[in-house]
């Protein structure tokens, strides 16, 4: 709705604005409370709200537990949809002492009328006025018992997001109920990553000419996806016109907010309500077949079907009555609101009503508008916050207001309108986002926004087709896409200048075949116009390109262009066709052999190592199989030989010496591993210095590169200067632009004293294509580390990028993207890249755990076997030898000096004695030993039995 004239609302506001002077209060005790109520009789909402409005007003006053003693005076005035007579009906309303209003029914009025209201104090209470702004604190004194349109812009922007499309096209009516509506749309859509493309508005007062030339305009563009909110009075002359120009077939979307079902419920058209198709036009459903419309929900509750089955008797359910819309429920509601708000306030109050009197409220030069009689409503803040904490059950569910002063849990029923009628076919609700559960039944439930949650019956689109629409299309206004193009001055197979006369296009290559393949595989056309970027003799600069993408300068970029994170920020790219990640290469050379290249796969310190080794493991397992193994005695030479047979002979695995010490065996076994890794890594190492070419800068890979202070080359243009600079942190000073293949040859071939660079760092498919032509003197070295792709680039949110990734799959899956590939890039063989690089020679630093292993385990079998052969020599030896000294030799006490100093000496001996008979127990076989003591063990038998016959004689 429109505002009325400035100057007459300059006129309002100065004349109702806070006086600072003294007041005139009334004061007095009422029978009788007078509300007003403003709204437009003769409109879809305004037919039904009247109906509803009276009925309320009815029970109400039937009712003795509300107001008893008072009645509530209704005092209705028509705004006919003007926002100019709507200020006047409000200021001959206010002029009858009004507490409140009901209305008005138009957010534009609204707007206005809160400021009257503002100035006198009198609560409003609009039943269908939306506008999201209104819920602001610029009006205090404005409520609405209906839901705010940013709930049902929420709505629409989960039901975008749902099914994946990415652009809409607004059409709405240009006031405040249709700007901020779809300013709220706005705002929801972006965050989801989705935005309104084109706005389309037009005025109230628009006819067909006007609406038919924007309907034109809008089915120009690309998007597919309408969102249509206007008034319920003139909202199916705009599907009228569509469907004249076409624009309700197959392909298109229209989403509609409320007032449709508004429209529908309205005129029996059965949407709800317990409605039959009384009287429905099938024109009308025609029109709108297809589309998805909201409508706001209310549970169907006892209380709602007692009051639909009073509307229906009340009507008699003929077309002569208004049907029963949302609205009007909202309206039956906002009386009873109002209703028991002022009851409360009664109670608080002793049943006095206070209006005051500003002598600043006075007719301008004699004018009629009779300004003196309006009054301020001293209760107003009173009953206003009374409103706020009404909290009771009505037709439309719960009412009570929420901290943002809106109604709470708010909900839509979501509609699809079918050729014969409508179908349910999902709820939306501020709690569960979309669902096909009833929003009353998952208030009960843990709250659940996810994704994973969302769901909606199937859907009946335009064009009477269960498949979803696309939601764009290529634009129909005769321009191309433009396309930039990279024209290089190198690397021509993957991009380059085309001719018209083979390729009928200005630009040709891998890159270019694989996009021509891609676009015609598109369910629809898609004219392409290549501009090529650059004079072909040096290389652009990518990201230029890929900024004039972001700008709007192009629509699209082709060719080599790398998925970089810097990228993805401004642009969207498809599916990656090609690997791309980035590799070193680096001059090599062959190496000359010679009669000693036997010697080179270990270091001295390794050789020497290896050798001390070998033969400490042989007097290791020679001390261990010693007293029991008689292939390791004999005479100390052969002894020696064997040592030395034994451990070399390990090398090849060919001892013929048996182990049977446990120990020996454990030794054995640790030292055949080390020596099975040292012939293997000798063996690979040999094979590598004898056959293949040797680095010539030292570089082998990602960290010796960062670590060196060389030069390195890169491909002017690329991306690959910014990640040397920005992730591996090589300053600017090393790093040295190149720009074809003959570069970079010429560069690594001299080398870095010679001016050159040590290596170069670029993308896989280009070092790939610069060694199929320079193979023998150049090498990858290291691994690939990266693992980014090319892909092409277009604006962000652009639906062909989704539509080419799956056509790329395509390509890929059948095959013909390695065709291209192949037509374009294939190269002769270069043999193998890491394998043919000499490694370095092998040193103990790669080794000393193996040799630190065998050396704890020699170690800890000696360990075990000396404590053994100790403690059998304690047993057997050390015993007899102190009992047979302590037998023969008297007490240190009794001899004299010279015998102390004897006894000493022969203590002396004894030890020498007793490391005698410990290595002449080690040198004697165990074998020997056990039958030594089985005799010994004997001929103590035989005395001690010939001592105890002897003894028998003697007494006897």
């Amino acid at each position: 709705m429109g505002r009325p004239p400035l100057l007459f609302l300059l006129l309002i506001t100065l004349s109702l604005a806070p006086s600072t002077k003294s007041q005139t209060t009334n004061t007095q005790n009422v029978t009788s409370i007078n509300i007003g109520a403003l709204y437009t009789f003769n409109s879809v909402i305004g037919r039904a709200a009247k109906w509803a409005i009276e009925m309320a007003l009815e029970d109400v006053n039937s009712d003795h537990t509300i107001l008893p003693g008072t009645k509530l005076n209704l005092l209705s005035q028509d705004t006919n949809c003007s926002g100019f007579l709507a200020t006047v009906e409000a200021l001959q309303v206010l002029e009858k002492n009004v507490v409140a209003i009901i209305g008005p029914q138009s957010s534009g009025g609204s707007h206005v009328l809160s400021q009257v209201a503002n100035s006198l104090q009198v609560p409003l209470l609009s039943f269908s006025a939306t506008d999201p702004t209104l819920s602001s604190l610029e009006f205090p004194y404005f409520l609405r018992a209906a839901q705010s349109d940013l709930f049902q812009m929420r709505a629409i922007a989960d039901i975008v997001d749902f099914f994946q499309w990415r652009e809409v096209t607004a059409i709405y009516v240009d006031d405040d109920y249709g700007r901020n509506g779809i300013a709220a749309l706005g705002d929801e859509l972006a965050q989801r990553r989705a935005k309104i493309s084109y706005k389309a508005s037009f005025g109230q007062a628009a006819d067909l000419t006007e609406i038919t030339d924007l309907l034109l305009r809008v089915n120009l563009l690309e998007s597919r996806v309408y969102v249509l909110h206007v008034n319920p009075d003139s909202g199916l002359t705009v599907f009228s016109v569509a469907q004249k120009l076409g624009m309700t077939g197959s392909g298109y979307v229209w989403i509609v907010t409320d007032w449709l079902a508004a429209v529908l419920d309205s005129n029996e058209y059965g949407l709800g309500y317990g409605y039959k198709l009384v009287g429905a036009d099938p024109e009308v459903f025609n029109l709108i077949q297809g589309s998805i419309v909201l409508r706001c929900h209310t549970p169907d509750s006892d209380l709602r079907k007692k009051f639909v089955s009073r509307w229906r008797n009340k009507t008699g359910n003929t077309s002569s009555g208004p049907g029963l819309n949302a609205y009007s429920l909202y309206a039956y509601d906002s009386v009873w609101l109002v209703a028991r708000a002022i009851d409360q306030y009664l109670k608080t109050n002793g049943n006095n009503v206070n209006f005051s009197t500003d002598p600043k409220l006075h007719d301008v030069n004699g004018s009629t508008l009779h300004l003196a009689m309006l009054k301020i409503f001293n209760g107003g803040k009173g009953l206003l916050e009374n409103m706020l904490s009404t909290n009771f059950t009505g037709v439309t569910g719960q009412v009570q207001f929420g901290p943002s002063r809106d109604l709470i849990q708010p909900a839509y029923d979501i509609i699809n309108v079918l050729s014969t009628g409508s179908r349910l076919i999902g709820y939306w609700s501020n709690y569960s986002g979309l669902t096909v559960v009833s929003p009353e039944i998952l208030y009960q439930e843990p709250h659940n926004l996810s994704g994973e949650s969302r769901k909606l019956y199937d859907v009946m689109w335009p064009g009477e087709t269960t498949q979803r629409p696309r939601g764009w299309v290529f634009p129909n206004n005769g321009q191309p896409l433009r396309i930039g193009v990279p024209n290089k001055g190198s690397f021509k197979q993957f991009v380059s200048r085309g001719s018209y006369s083979e390729s009928n296009s200005n630009a040709s290559g891998y890159c270019i075949d694989v996009f021509n393949a891609a676009i015609k595989l598109l369910p629809y056309p898609v004219p392409c116009s290549f501009v090529l970027i650059g004079n072909g003799t040096g290389n652009p600069v990518y990201n230029d390109i890929i900024n004039m993408v972001a700008q709007n300068k192009l629509d699209a970029a082709v060719g080599d262009f790398a998925i970089v994170k810097n990228r993805t920020k401004t642009v969207d790219f498809t599916q990656p066709y090609a690997e791309a990640g980035m590799v070193i290469l680096a001059p090599v050379k062959h190496q000359s052999s010679s009669a000693w290249a036997f010697l080179k796969p270990f270091t001295l310190p390794m050789w020497c190592v290896i050798g001390a080794f070998f033969i400490l493991v042989g007097i290791v397992i020679w001390i261990l199989e010693h007293r029991r193994n008689d292939e390791f005695r004999g005479t100390p030479r052969e002894q020696i030989a064997t040592i030395f047979w034994f451990s070399f002979s390990t090398m090849f695995f060919a001892h013929r010496q048996n182990t049977v010490s446990v120990l020996g065996r454990l030794v054995l076994i640790v030292w055949l591993f080390v020596v099975l890794i040292i012939t293997s890594s000798y063996t690979a190492s040999l094979t590598s210095i004898l056959t293949v070419q040797q680095l010539t800068t030292g570089i082998t890979g990602l960290d010796s590169l960062i670590a060196s202070r060389d030069p390195i080359g890169y491909q002017v243009g690329k991306f690959v200067k910014n990640y040397l600079m920005e992730e591996l942190s090589i300053p600017e000073s090393r790093l040295v632009p190149l720009s074809t293949m003959e570069d970079f040859a010429n560069a690594l071939k001299r080398g870095p004293q010679g001016g050159g660079v040590a290596a170069i760092v670029d993308e896989r498919p280009y070092i790939e294509i610069f060694l199929s032509t320079y193979c023998n003197d150049f090498r990858i070295v290291g691994q690939e580390f990266t693992r980014e792709g090319w892909g092409f680039a277009f604006q962000r949110d652009s639906p062909l990028a989704v539509d080419l990734s799956t056509a790329i799959l395509t390509l890929s899956e059948t095959g013909e993207l390695q065709r291209i590939h192949d037509q374009w890039l294939s190269t002769k063989a270069c043999g193998s890249e890491d394998t043919d690089i000499g490694a370095s020679r092998l040193s103990l630093k790669s080794f000393w755990g193996l040799f630190l292993i065998s050396g704890a385990v020699c170690l800890l079998a000696l360990i075990i076997y000396f404590v053994k052969l100790f403690v059998q020599y304690k047993k057997h030896y050390k015993k007899s030898s102190d009992t047979t000294e302590d037998q023969a030799a008297p007490s240190n006490n009794m001899l004299p000096c010279g015998k102390q100093q004897q006894k000493q000496s022969k203590h002396l001996a004894s030890f020498s004695s007793s490391f005698r008979d410990l290595i002449e127990l080690w040198n004697t076989k165990e074998e020997d030993l056990k039958k030594k003591k089985r005799a010994s063990g004997e001929m103590s038998s035989k005395s001690s039995g010939h001592g105890s016959l002897t003894s028998q004689h003697s007494v006897d």
